[in-house]
Formats: C-alpha cells, structure tokens, sequence
C-alpha cells in the first residue's frame, strides 16, 4: 500500500487557499452588515468583524462603527 505524503510546497497552497476562504467569509460578513464590497474586501483582515456587527446592531451606521473599530 502507498502512502500518500504532502510535499512543503502543497502544504504551503493549501495554507494560503484556506486563508483566501477566510478573507472572503470575513469580508462577506462586512459586506452583509452594510458596507460596500470593495470597503468589505480592504478591511476583512484588519477588524473584528464581531464587534462591528455589535455597534451595527445598537444603530450605529457601518461606516461609523467601522471607524471605530478600527
């Protein structure tokens, strides 16, 4: 029976795909609480998400509740 072994470089890729699938949950979320897409994108890594839709949800507007968290 073969074993299948993971090279360094494979295991590199699938690292980055899993952050790329990160980025891009975080950045829906943004997106989903208000702001727009490209704002959502910049910021996906930079924020808490969670306190953000904290500060949506008491009636702060996402650009100010961005702002804050930042």
């Amino acid at each position: 029976m073969e074993h299948a072994s993971i090279t360094a470089d494979q295991r590199a890729i699938a690292l980055e795909d899993d952050d790329l699938v990160v980025h891009a949950w975080r950045a829906e979320q943004l997106h989903r609480l208000g702001l727009h897409s490209v704002i959502a994108e910049t910021f996906a890594d930079l924020v808490d998400w969670h306190a953000l839709e904290a500060l949506v949800a008491r009636g702060c507007s996402p650009e100010l509740a961005l702002d804050i968290v930042r």
